[in-house]
């Protein structure tokens, strides 16, 4: 399900890597729910060896360990590669610090920081990359990538290489974060894009060198929707068990700085172009049961004219989160729900104010209505009777609340 880590951790900027003891280890920022900043003093690494159950390796990077850095720097999005026993930590700061550290071991900790000489203080994002050759590549960038090869130390840059215009905003589209990978002899630059207006989404260019030029081929996801706040996507690609994966964020807690980290399947056509994906409510992971309750925060998009609609932590349990800011009409998507049993009512688990109804759909079916009639804003449960439904749909609640009325929703479940 997504987001693919306990919802007490907020990680965006995900670069995901298979490294040699066979695990899928993520590296990414690491938010504070309820900051105003993006991103915090501190990076965590994660590790699945199933693409569902997840270990917190803890701390494993803090910005005081950085000798050159301004006190109190934060911690933008890292990446790391293994490279002879050796695991390299690549980082930036709020301040376009640059700078590599090592470790013994895929989680870190992470020691004896050095900054990246031509990088450091250019620009943020940095993202690693080593060819079939054994030649290392680093990129850096906001508006602007730029790219070079490294040296075997990997620890500085092959001046002579240096591209400063690798793809741009104008050009391609790139905003920011970018994250190389290869496949069937193709060299493939995911990046934050920028092309539908907002950063939301994450695509991608093709070359057949690592330093370019690239081809600008589409979009890979876009999280619009996903949170009344969102304005960034950053993430990456990575074969995992022969299927690849997009990792990405989406916003929560109606903030541009709460963000978690989601999974979804991806797939390339004949001619090696990334097919766009939705995001789901399922992820990695099957349809979700008609069977099980379904937690209203497990929403993968939200929707409707003038709706604040937002998912926040549970004021009444701690550690779980609700769908609330529910007023006047709006709507809420859980793709992909599978009808796997017949249903004929509908339970939801909410507070409210105030008259209306939620409506049940499944892609344009409508399949009833749960009668919302309540004050004092306790929560309770409200039933409504709905006609069968069959197989595999995304399903949609859609609320109509009278002038005034407003609700908080926590469950669905099915009888």
């Amino acid at each position: 399900m997504n987001p693919i880590l306990p919802r007490n951790h907020f990680v965006p900027d995900g670069e995901a890597h298979v490294m040699p003891d066979g695990r899928l280890y993520l590296y990414g920022s690491y938010d504070i729910s309820g900051s105003k900043e993006y991103c915090s003093d501190v990076l965590h690494v994660f590790s699945t060896d199933d693409m569902i159950h997840w270990t917190d390796h803890g701390v494993a990077f803090r910005s005081s360990d950085v000798p050159w850095a301004s006190e109190g720097s934060l911690l933008y999005a890292p990446d790391c590669i293994h490279r002879d026993g050796k695991y390299y930590l690549y980082f930036c700061m709020n301040n376009a610090v640059e700078g590599v550290a090592v470790s013994d071991h895929p989680w870190g900790p992470f020691t004896d920081p050095s900054p990246i000489l031509h990088a450091d203080g250019d620009s943020i994002d940095p993202a690693i990359f080593i060819d079939d050759d054994g030649q290392a590549y680093y990129y850096w960038g906001q508006f602007s990538l730029r790219g070079a090869k490294m040296n075997p130390d990997m620890r500085t840059l092959d001046k002579s290489t240096i591209n400063r215009r690798i793809i741009d905003e104008k050009r391609h589209g790139f905003h920011e974060g970018a994250s190389m990978r290869k496949r069937n002899g193709l060299y493939y630059l995911v990046f934050t894009d920028i092309t539908r207006g907002r950063a939301t989404s994450m695509g991608y260019a093709v070359s057949k060198s690592p330093l370019g030029p690239f081809e600008y081929r589409g979009i890979i996801i876009d999280n619009i929707g996903c949170d009344p706040a969102t304005w960034n996507n950053h993430g990456s690609i990575e074969e995992f068990k022969g299927q690849w994966y997009v990792f990405y964020h989406r916003s929560t807690q109606n903030g541009v700085t709460c963000r978690r980290m989601c999974a979804e399947p991806i797939f390339f056509d004949e001619n090696g172009d990334i097919r766009e994906v939705l995001p789901t409510t399922q992820g990695v992971e099957p349809p979700v049961s008609v069977s099980r309750e379904l937690a209203a925060a497990d929403a993968c998009r939200m929707g409707g004219w003038g709706s604040s609609a937002c998912i926040m932590p549970d004021p009444l349990f701690p550690g779980e989160e609700v769908l609330t800011n529910l007023t006047g009409s709006g709507w809420a998507a859980y793709r992909y729900m599978d009808f796997d049993r017949p249903v004929s009512s509908a339970i939801l688990t909410l507070e409210a104010d105030g008259e209306g109804a939620v409506e049940i759909w499944t892609d344009n079916e409508f399949l009833g209505e749960v009668p919302v009639h309540a004050t004092g804003g306790k929560r309770a449960e409200m039933r409504g009777e709905i006609s069968l439904a069959k197989g595999v749909h995304t399903l949609y609640l859609e609320w109509k609340l009278k002038k005034g009325a407003q609700a908080t929703l926590k469950s669905i479940r099915f009888e």
